[in-house]
């Protein structure tokens, strides 16, 4: 469970997975989203193999949500093969960048993008302020709320807000 993959042409992984020739040759990795915060990892040479850097530590404070449009459309653009999205664990960044790119490019609502994210990989766990981010984007896009945080005796999580059009079944994706 390594590596994850979100659809034909996205995956979400930890570092290490990122940095293995084998994951991104047999995966077909043209596209590398770097979200671990490190600059100097040394990927395996592989020829046509980009490197998008996104320089954001896994702190509720940092602002990864400037990321979120450039990074949907890099991987929206990567044509010539598949795209892997990694932070350090695969848990918070990774994960909430790829749900950006799912409302942005797919039309997903951040809770559609969250389950389907989910489902691929069942530990993330983005940060609180990477949540809020994600739901300021949502409204941004959509100018509506799926999601909403709240108090709960583990921390503050993120919660579904009762959809009044139904649950949405999304394929294809």
């Amino acid at each position: 469970m390594r590596v994850s993959q979100v659809s034909a042409r996205l995956f979400l992984s930890d570092l290490d997975s990122a940095l293995n020739l084998g994951v991104l040759t047999s995966r077909n990795v043209t596209l590398i989203i770097n979200a671990s915060g490190l600059q100097d990892v040394s990927y395996p040479a592989l020829d046509n193999l980009q490197v998008l850097l996104v320089p954001v530590q896994d702190q509720p404070h940092a602002l990864l949500s400037l990321y979120f449009d450039p990074v949907a459309e890099r991987i929206q653009q990567n044509q010539t093969g598949t795209t892997l999205v990694h932070c350090t664990a695969g848990r918070s960044r990774s994960p909430a960048l790829i749900m950006a790119y799912l409302m942005r490019f797919k039309g997903l609502s951040l809770c559609q993008a969250h389950e389907l994210v989910l489902e691929c990989r069942p530990f993330i766990r983005p940060n609180a302020g990477f949540w809020r981010q994600l739901m300021e984007y949502e409204r941004k896009l959509s100018g509506r709320n799926t999601m909403r945080m709240v108090r709960t005796a583990a921390g503050v999580l993120p919660e579904a807000l009762l959809d009044p059009d139904g649950p949405k079944y999304y394929v294809n994706v």
